[in-house]
């Protein structure tokens, strides 16, 4: 069987069997019409939130999407989620938790490693696994309906427990960049396991990019800038060109040395100051990818303030 072939019987499958070195505009797009949105990582406290909140009004830009907590919800009392939760539905912002425990954050090691790095950050036995749902719980029950996933496994547990009632059918799962997927197929079997959006690999070129939204619906969450950890890159350049190809995208935004790793900044220990600061940054930076996508392609929409499709807490 030669190459042609075999990327015929990949098309089959709903898979393209080349990434799409012509990079088609994408046809879909936001329930709203929008291309796409702004999405600020590390809101780990309320004092962040705050942080946050007053920087997108005083540069008068959306934010519609928070990764929040990376260090861990566990880490904040009920008093401090509920807080979070009120402000981020008064300023109509989707909030995607980080619930606890995983590899790295529990007792295993192997993930450290310089082998183990390669085996993804997958819950460790059936104990973690009911621990994770009852932080999701926990947290639903405070009013949040977004929650980070990293295993597919989980994935598919927590849809099955979402399809039930257990989980209320309004949470949204989005899948981490730590989950590792790099490819179409990929992506299709998270978008099958009830993902309701996506976070590839950061680095992968344009075409990559491309072939992945043909083979999928789902929202992609695109690193546009991503830290020194990860390979350290700043793509705002190419904004209009990422958003014009994998429409309806969410563009993440994650500078600094670190994110999760030693001293990085999505642990309990980091100052609120320095959270601040950094929460500010992301802010500006997209006041900047949004005036260069306009200047580059303004036929390209930008979600305003608060969709109705946002898993805005309750």
């Amino acid at each position: 069987m030669n190459i042609e072939e075999i990327r015929t019987a990949m098309e089959k499958y709903g898979v393209p069997g080349r990434d799409l070195y012509e990079l088609p505009t994408s046809p879909l797009s936001f329930p709203d019409g929008a291309n796409y949105r702004m999405e600020i990582s590390g809101v780990e406290r309320l004092s962040t939130l705050e942080a946050l909140v007053d920087e997108m009004e005083k540069r008068d830009v959306p934010v519609h999407r928070l990764i929040s907590v990376v260090m861990g919800s566990t880490y904040l009392d009920d008093e401090e989620l509920e807080d979070f939760a009120r402000l981020a539905k008064e300023k109509r912002m989707e909030v995607i938790m980080t619930p606890g425990p995983r590899s790295g954050w529990d007792t295993g090691r192997q993930i450290a490693t310089p082998e183990g790095v390669l085996s993804g950050a997958r819950i460790r036995g059936s104990d973690n696994l009911s621990y994770l749902i009852a932080d999701i719980i926990r947290c639903v029950e405070l009013g949040f309906r977004g929650f980070l996933v990293m295993d597919e496994g989980a994935l598919w547990l927590l849809s099955q427990l979402r399809k039930e009632g257990v989980i209320p059918k309004d949470t949204v799962f989005k899948v981490s960049i730590y989950a590792g997927h790099g490819n179409a197929a990929g992506a299709k079997v998270l978008e099958s396991l009830g993902a309701n959006t996506f976070n590839p690999l950061g680095d992968l070129s344009l075409p990559m990019f491309a072939s992945i939204r043909k083979a999928v619906k789902i929202p992609l969450d695109v690193h546009i800038i991503l830290s020194e950890s990860f390979g350290g890159f700043n793509r705002m350049w190419e904004g209009a060109e990422l958003a014009r190809v994998t429409s309806p995208c969410y563009f993440k935004i994650e500078p600094g040395t670190a994110l999760a790793i030693g001293s990085g900044l999505y642990r309990p220990w980091t100052s609120d100051d320095l959270l601040a600061k950094m929460i500010r940054d992301k802010v500006k930076y997209a006041e900047i990818i949004r005036d260069l996508i306009e200047k580059i392609n303004p036929e390209l929409k930008l979600s305003e303030q608060g969709p109705k499709d946002l898993a805005i807490p309750k």
